[in-house]
């Protein structure tokens, strides 16, 4: 006759307690290490037993050993104690923002920076954390983040798209930047006025991208045409290949620009000297109200967020030493 569901739900306490007799063999040594008193482990063996239908251990002069039931019941129970150990485990990486899956978006400039910056930060403390991130127009990113495909992006807010369905939290602008090839004819110590760069050969973002439009802002302020003479393309790669290659010139955010001139990667790139600040408007770090954040989404978000903060904070000292030869 089957026994009854309730009678098999044994405790992980119980479990502990029968595989530290078949590994010492002696009740009063089982007792201590799971710190039991030796009465109390006792009766909690006699409790398994009684739940189980059948004695475990054959009580000995020099010990207790395993039944045929009990080697039957303990091979299971080692497997059982081990599977719950790692779900209490699981459930407090998971709790502590230190397991999971987060799956991010961002402009550019934030992701080539900050994100990248936060993302390795965070996975110092949890190495089996996925995450996913996706670098894309603000309107795409809105896309995806009202469709719930994505915890939180680093975009602009377009009034196409309802900013009561976020939570938002503001970030800064970019500033642009003109990189051009080493050994371009306008490479050298001197500033660049628009009036040389009208003429030139462009590789730009698409009509409407924020950098773009930026870019095409700061002719007009000098009273000069747009530049006649551009290759259009969304595509940083693409970008990167065709100024290697060219004398062409491309308006990118200053944090791009940084990462291809610095010294972790040293592109054959050189940033132009030019007479005037341009800027991108600012940013936003958005989560959809509607769809609470996991405690990895909630780590990451926080750490892009103190990121950003530190290097606002350091900005001025950087910029006094930038080169920009």
């Amino acid at each position: 006759m089957s026994l009854a569901p309730l009678r098999l739900m044994l405790k992980p306490a119980q479990l502990r307690l029968i595989l530290e007799i078949a590994d010492t063999g002696q009740l009063q040594q089982a007792a201590l290490t799971c710190g039991l008193t030796q009465p109390a482990a006792s009766r909690m063996l006699a409790e398994t037993e009684r739940q189980l239908g059948a004695a475990l251990f054959l009580r000995q002069p020099k010990g207790m050993s395993p039944t045929e039931i009990g080697l039957n019941v303990l091979r299971r129970a080692g497997v059982i104690l081990h599977e719950m150990q790692a779900m209490a485990a699981d459930v407090s990486a998971l709790s502590d923002g230190l397991a999971g899956s987060v799956h991010v978006g961002a402009v550019t400039g934030p992701a080539v920076d900050y994100l990248v910056a936060a993302i390795r930060e965070v996975k110092q403390h949890a190495p089996e954390a996925d995450v996913t991130v996706d670098v894309m127009p603000s309107r795409e990113l809105l896309t995806h983040l009202t469709a719930g495909e994505m915890d939180f992006v680093l975009a602009r807010i377009l009034p196409d798209f309802d900013s009561r369905d976020f939570v938002i939290h503001p970030m800064r602008d970019e500033e642009v930047t003109f990189l051009v090839r080493t050994g371009h004819p306008l490479v050298g110590p001197e500033v660049v006025g628009f009036g040389d760069l009208s003429g030139r050969e462009w590789i730009m973002q698409q009509r409407g991208a924020p950098i773009r439009q930026a870019t095409l802002e700061a002719f007009a302020a000098e009273g000069l045409p747009e530049p006649r003479n551009v290759v259009n393309s969304p595509s940083l790669l693409f970008t990167l290949s065709y100024l290697a290659q060219s004398d062409a010139i491309a308006p990118l955010s200053a944090e791009v620009a940084q990462l291809l001139t610095g010294p972790s990667v040293g592109a054959r790139f050189r940033r132009l000297a030019i007479d005037r600040d341009i800027r991108v408007p600012p940013y936003y770090m958005l989560n959809l109200r509607r769809r609470p954040l996991s405690p990895l989404a909630q780590r990451l978000k926080a750490t892009v967020i103190q990121k950003v903060s530190r290097q606002d904070t350091e900005e001025p000292e950087i910029r006094a030493q930038t080169d920009w030869s």
